[in-house]
């Protein structure tokens, strides 16, 4: 997705979070959001992004403006990874929001499908969650993520609040995505096949193959390896193992990356294209994994 123009003046992006446990408690933070976003001067109607059932009740609630508001399903919205829901919100700021990415969003990602699936994937939007103050600080953005406890659960709200700014438990962003980092990744299995030096995307193409991906997945995951090598390297070294559909790279740098935003700031072209390095690789890649060290860096892809 294209990356919005930059707005001519410092943004104010507005980052808010919302629990509930009830359709009246989500009602009782989404209508007054809502009703926010459409007397906002200079900006297009909000936009609910919600389960299907929440954006019934909405549309049931807000009586003569109901038709002033978008509704998406959040199932068609947040359709991949986290990396694939940067681009998308960065796609619509630059396509439909106001002068300076003024738009009023209340975000619901589906706890109950892939974001919620594993405790692996809910960290890594957790880290998406986190950065977006950091991704989206330029641009004059309201945006509103709400969390059902009945679906979310628990432990994943409390780690939201220490993801959103005003909540009393925010951390900040680098603190938080370091500590997310300190979990340590599973080891290589030893029948890793080694590689000296960057690999050729060649050769990664032909091994995805042989571990039965499929050409335009093979193509896509040695594209990827390329653009992750060229991105963080000299690269010394590679491990590859798996089977498909979960195929994985482990790459080896000499110097550390040192930026929790790498791979997430969206550049100007508006799909995955070669030569935008970890971005690529993010968004076709399941997982890349960034991990800085005393002698350099790893960053392990994982393609679905």
């Amino acid at each position: 997705m294209p990356r919005p123009a930059a707005p001519a003046a410092q943004g104010t992006f507005d980052h808010r979070m919302a629990a509930f446990g009830s359709d009246d408690a989500f009602l009782a933070a989404a209508l007054p959001f809502l009703t926010e976003g459409l007397a906002a001067p200079g900006e297009p109607a909000p936009v609910a992004i919600a389960a299907p059932a929440r954006l019934d009740l909405l549309y049931d609630a807000l009586g003569p403006d109901a038709e002033r508001i978008g509704r998406v399903p959040h199932t068609d919205w947040y359709t991949g990874s986290a990396a694939n829901a940067v681009a998308r919100a960065a796609g619509h700021l630059a396509t439909d929001a106001g002068p300076g990415g003024r738009v009023h969003l209340l975000m619901e990602p589906d706890w109950g499908g892939r974001a919620g699936r594993s405790a692996r994937e809910s960290a890594e939007w957790l880290r998406y969650e986190a950065l977006a103050n950091l991704l989206f600080a330029p641009f004059a953005t309201t945006a509103l993520c709400v969390y059902d406890t009945r679906t979310a659960g628990a432990a994943v709200v409390a780690a939201a609040r220490r993801a959103h700014p005003h909540t009393g438990d925010y951390t900040d962003p680098a603190v938080l995505a370091a500590e997310l980092d300190a979990v340590p990744l599973p080891e290589a299995p030893a029948h890793a096949l080694r590689l000296t030096g960057a690999p050729e995307p060649a050769a990664v193409r032909a091994w995805a193959a042989g571990q039965g991906l499929a050409p335009a997945d093979a193509e896509l995951f040695g594209a990827a390896v390329d653009e992750a090598a060229a991105a963080v390297g000299p690269v010394s070294g590679a491990l590859l193992w798996g089977a498909a559909p979960e195929c994985v790279c482990e790459l080896r740098a000499t110097r550390p990356v040192a930026d929790p935003l790498a791979g997430f700031v969206p550049p100007p072209a508006p799909r995955p294209e070669r030569g935008q390095g970890l971005w690529f690789a993010r968004q076709v890649c399941a997982y890349v994994d960034v991990r800085d060290d005393a002698g350099g860096s790893s960053v392990r892809l994982q393609f679905t």
